[in-house]
């Protein structure tokens, strides 16, 4: 069983919330415990909080038997380069490596593309 969602949203901070909603729902209906879900929306933030202009982001959601995966683009190439040491204390790549299995970023399409994977506790490691 499988689902997928992608959502087309303004960038700006207002629009956040509906990300999280559909999030949230997608999780209910797939049974995500509460922990797997707060995982997905604090990476979620840490990604959306990186944008907040007038242009448009995408959010796609997929939902499989092993997990979820997620991707999140456009940013600015380079906008989600970090350098070792952050002013920060919780930086981007902190929060993905805490809260998700595994998160890969790619450019493509003159711009930054990050994928994200959120393992389910049925799922084989």
């Amino acid at each position: 069983m499988s689902d997928e969602i992608r959502l087309v949203l303004p960038a700006e901070q207002d629009f956040r919330r509906i990300a999280h909603l559909v999030l949230g729902g997608l999780g209910a209906r797939h049974s995500l415990t509460l922990e797997q879900l707060e995982d997905l929306q604090l990476a979620l933030d840490a990604l959306l909080g990186r944008r907040d202009d007038e242009g448009e982001i995408v959010v796609s959601v997929h939902v499989e038997d092993d997990g979820v995966r997620a991707e999140v683009g456009p940013f600015p190439p380079g906008s989600l380069d970090e350098p070792d040491v952050s002013d920060e204390p919780f930086g981007l790549r902190r929060v993905l490596e805490t809260v998700c299995d595994t998160y890969e970023i790619e450019e493509r399409d003159a711009g930054s593309w990050v994928q994200l994977l959120k393992r389910t506790t049925t799922a084989a490691v």
